[in-house]
Formats: C-alpha cells, sequence, structure tokens
C-alpha cells in the first residue's frame, strides 16, 4: 500500500514516543473517556451486570475499568505493529495448540478462522501473518478515512489481503478454494435480515450467519483463535481444535446451530478473560420481539 501522509504522521509518532510512555498515555486516555462518556461506561456496565449477575456492582466497575484500560492499550501497541517481524514476533507473541492450525490446514479446503474483538485483535492478525502465514481478513472499512488508510496499512504491510463485507462471499469462498486462511470477526450485533438469535450469556444475540454459511458451502474447518493478554504483558495465540460445520441439509437449523457453537466458545473464552472483549459494543442491540418480530434497539 502506498504510504499516504496519514500512514506517514502515524509512523512518525510510533518511533518518536517511547512505548512505555505511549502506554501510560493511551490508558490514562481510557480511563478518562470512562469518566468523561457516560453513554459508553454505561453500556458497559449495563452488560456486564447482565453477563454477570452473581458480581457485586463494585467488583463490575473495576472490571469495567479494566476494559477500557485494555482498549488503551491495544491502541498504544497499535503504533509497535509495523516493526513486528517474523525476527522479533516471540517477544510480543507465544502459541499454544499450533498443531490445530496445521490438522485444520491439512484437510486441503482453506481455513475459517473464528476471531473475536478480544485481547488484541490487530496485533493477532500481523503476529499471525509474519509467524504462520498471511491471512485473508473480511472487514468492514473504518468511516474516517484517514484512520481506515492507517489500520489498512499496519493489517497489510505482513502480507494480508483485506476483503470488504459487502459482496465478498465469492471472493471469499475462491480464497478457501485456494486453500487460504480466511479470518472473520463474528461477535458484533448484526441486523436480524443479517443474522440469526442464538444464546450470549443467557440472552438472544443476532450474529451474523456469514461465517458458518461460509463453513457450510466450503466444508472448511472452523478453527477458534484467541490471544489474550497475559499478566507478564505478554500474549498467548491460542489455537483451539478445529471442527466441520453441521450440515444435515436444514440450511436455517444448520445456520443457527453452528453460529450457537461459535458463539459458545466465545463466551467461554471471555468467561476466562472477562476484562479482554469489547463490552463498550451494544452486542444485544437488535431485540427479538415475543410476537415474533425484531426491532433495534435505541
Amino acid at each position: 500500500m502506498r504510504k499516504t501522509k496519514a500512514v506517514n504522521v502515524f509512523l512518525v509518532v510510533s518511533k518518536i514516543i517511547p512505548r512505555g510512555i505511549r502506554k501510560q498515555l493511551f490508558c490514562y486516555l481510557a480511563l478518562l473517556f470512562y469518566y468523561l462518556f457516560p453513554r459508553h461506561r454505561l453500556i458497559t456496565l449495563h452488560n456486564l451486570v447482565r453477563a454477570f449477575p452473581d458480581k457485586s456492582i463494585q467488583d463490575l466497575e473495576i472490571l469495567a475499568r479494566r476494559v477500557f484500560k485494555n482498549l488503551g492499550i491495544i491502541v498504544s501497541e497499535f503504533f509497535d505493529l509495523p516493526s513486528i517481524t517474523k525476527e522479533n514476533f516471540s517477544h510480543w507473541v507465544e502459541f499454544e495448540g499450533l498443531e490445530h492450525f496445521y490438522e485444520a490446514k491439512s484437510a486441503g479446503k482453506g481455513v475459517i478462522a473464528s476471531v473475536s474483538h478480544f485481547g488484541n485483535w490487530e496485533m493477532m492478525a500481523v503476529t499471525f501473518a509474519v509467524a504462520v502465514e498471511p491471512l485473508t481478513i473480511l472487514y468492514r472499512p473504518l468511516d474516517n478515512p484517514y484512520l481506515n488508510e492507517i489500520v489498512t496499512f499496519v493489517r497489510t504491510r505482513p502480507g494480508n489481503t483485506l476483503l470488504t463485507k459487502e459482496g465478498s462471499m465469492r471472493k471469499a469462498l475462491k480464497a478457501l478454494y485456494n486453500g487460504q486462511v480466511l479470518c472473520i470477526l463474528n461477535d458484533q450485533n448484526v441486523d436480524v435480515r443479517e443474522g440469526v438469535f442464538v444464546d450470549f450469556f443467557g440472552r438472544p444475540a443476532c450474529t451474523g450467519t456469514g461465517l458458518a454459511t461460509l463453513a457450510m458451502l466450503s466444508s472448511a474447518p472452523i478453527l477458534p483463535v484467541f490471544m489474550p493478554r497475559l499478566s507478564s504483558g505478554k500474549y498467548r495465540m491460542i489455537f483451539l481444535p478445529p471442527f466441520i460445520a453441521e450440515d444435515t441439509g436444514n440450511y436455517e437449523r444448520d445456520l443457527e446451530v453452528n453460529t450457537q457453537r461459535i458463539t459458545k466458545i466465545l463466551e467461554d473464552k471471555i468467561t476466562q478473560y472477562p476484562d479482554q472483549w469489547l463490552w463498550l459494543h451494544q452486542r444485544w442491540k437488535t431485540k427479538k420481539c415475543q410476537q415474533g418480530d425484531y426491532h433495534g434497539a435505541s
């Protein structure tokens, strides 16, 4: 990708501000955001209260602040991503279950990497590319063109390919048929026309069916991947055992069953690392009404 003015400014900042100062600065700004913008704070606390009803409000407030701090760390580390290479990635990331990736790859049908806004998902895309192999990433371009240029530069620098979600089904299938690793984020709210309702922390969450659809059409194995931050500050990229999407011939039923399985795996990992998921997002925005009608919440 051609280096635009926005990208050049980003690279300059990444070199002149030391990592430690950046981390302190963005963690402070994240906590400031927590206190100054009540809407996002209340969304986070509301989600946490519903997901963990047995926890005290004091514990949940501490957890919410850690969620915001996690975002501050992600932003501070984003400036380091262009400098991560095959020679130095081990300073940042260790691997667990890499044999599951090679098991999935050996099927010869491509691999669908099921990922989420968990841990440091941007670093995951970069370190996966430099240490294992480049990804084909389904994504939605950011609304801000300057930020989108920077994010695109960082994600594609190690060899990753980006596919916009709009009209991407044919290209995504082609990538799988060519044996590539297709990376899909599948943990955000969608409109009812794009998803199915599955259980997520005891509540019906409208969840995109693109991942399940691709898995059913291609028979490519689904590989859940997570990268939590450890207490040392280093990350562990965890590859869980791959599985083949259920395909009984009942399309609607299979979509729901496969999407629920993917969502339950995510829920289990979030429960293990509750401060490392994006609770600021209105994950349950689309509502399932008693009458069978659907609407989006404000």
